[in-house]
């Protein structure tokens, strides 16, 4: 069974519930998902021990939160290279954050990364459940 973190940064919850729903989809698929807030990894070595690793944050003005900028440096650190990868962010108008983190972590970090980042407006609208979901199960397959 292979582990994965997801690790999000939210304002207002929807980061969070869609970083849930992705576990979900991992879980569905027979894999371990540890879902962590930002503010819970403080050193290289937390990212450490994971088969994959993704990074969720909204967008705010065009950009990711500063905490998560912050973490991409650190992550930086961390031995993530060919390990599988996926972004993911809630928006309300734009939605660059997942984006450039996605570009972040395959063309700095090298990891094996799902075909595209998830960008959501709301986990529930839209099929953002099953979009979600299935967003895990993308990042399970690529586990096997």
């Amino acid at each position: 069974m292979a582990k994965t973190l997801i690790v999000y940064a939210t304002r207002t919850g929807e980061t969070e519930k869609i970083g849930n729903l992705i576990a979900e989809g991992i879980r569905f698929s027979g894999h371990e998902a540890n879902v962590v807030k930002l503010t819970d990894i403080n050193k290289e070595e937390d990212l450490n021990g994971y088969d994959a690793v993704v990074f969720g944050s909204p967008t705010y003005h065009g950009e990711m939160v500063k905490g998560m900028k912050t973490l991409l440096f650190l992550a930086e650190k961390a031995e993530l290279e060919g390990k599988v990868g996926g972004a993911f962010g809630a928006f309300g108008w734009s939605g660059e954050a997942p984006d450039r983190i996605f570009e972040t972590m395959k063309n700095i970090f090298k990891m094996n990364m799902v075909s595209i980042p998830l960008r959501l407006k709301s986990a529930n609208l839209g099929g953002g459940l099953k979009m979600a979901q299935d967003y895990g199960r993308e990042i399970a397959e690529k586990l096997t």
